[in-house]
């Protein structure tokens, strides 16, 4: 089998599959590695296709230098948001990786250095193993935006941080560094050199027996139809959010370089 990550140009991702290990490598550092349409599938494909590819061991996804993704590129989501929508708003391409990501049956692993914005925070529950260095700078702003949790991050960061831990950043949205990353239970551990220390685990996973490796996620994650319902339920509602006032005053504030008023609406 040959991934079509690997066969189609996709200008804003390094793709590189060596000794079992495929790493997806973000690539649009003009933009903080804000992801949009046609990349979130193609992210989403790769996941698909590596999960069923027997050359494929372990995948890294992470940054190609400085950041992991400043998450929605602004200008792509509005667009996406005045376009009449799928009837199922989980079927939206953000959902779509969300979703590759959680069933993904392989050892998944992310590093990360710089921001890791909204689904770059969100899409770390559904990893394995997640690193980062002293640079990262994590935010779920969803709730500054007028919108929702997404990615079932209202169920797995609950479960993984506890839930006051878990209100105190997916309510306020405020930003957050490795080290309290690392209090949540959001990443493992913290390096200087962040996309060496990943490679090094994904090349000890590879060394390892792919099938007991499966098996053993498979029942640490026995609740997996959960999670992608939860991830379904909760695209339901984030797409709601998406027409409501909150989030137009959210981007009207946002285009005139202004703090949003959200006492006006009850």
């Amino acid at each position: 089998m040959t991934l079509s990550c690997i066969q189609h140009t996709q200008p804003h991702l390094q793709v590189n599959l060596q000794d079992g290990i495929l790493t997806l490598a973000i690539d649009r550092p003009e933009a903080k590695n804000a992801l949009y349409s046609d990349l979130y599938l193609t992210l989403a494909t790769a996941l698909d296709e590596a999960d069923q590819d027997p050359e494929v061991r372990v995948v890294i996804l992470r940054g190609a230098d400085a950041d992991f993704t400043a998450g929605n590129d602004m200008k792509d989501f509005l667009s996406f948001a005045q376009r009449p929508q799928a009837a199922k708003a989980a079927d939206a391409p953000p959902f779509v990786l969300l979703k590759a990501a959680a069933r993904f049956s392989k050892p998944l692993i992310c590093a990360v250095r710089g921001v890791a914005i909204g689904i770059g925070v969100t899409i770390l529950l559904h990893a394995d193993l997640v690193y980062a260095d002293q640079t990262a700078l994590f935010q779920i702003p969803f709730v500054s935006l007028g919108l929702s949790p997404e990615g079932a991050s209202s169920q797995l960061l609950v479960q993984q941080a506890g839930y006051h831990l878990a209100a105190e950043y997916l309510l306020t949205a405020k930003k957050f560094d490795s080290q309290t990353a690392l209090n949540l239970k959001l990443i493992n551990s913290i390096h200087d050199d962040v996309y060496t220390h990943a490679l090094q685990q994904a090349q000890h996973l590879a060394s390892l027996p792919l099938a007991s490796l499966k098996h053993s996620k498979a029942l640490m994650k026995h609740n997996l139809a959960q999670t992608l319902a939860c991830i379904e339920h909760e695209a339901e509602i984030f797409m709601q959010r998406v027409a409501s006032p909150e989030m137009a005053e959210a981007v009207a504030a946002f285009m005139q370089k202004r703090q949003p008023n959200f006492r006006q609406f009850n």
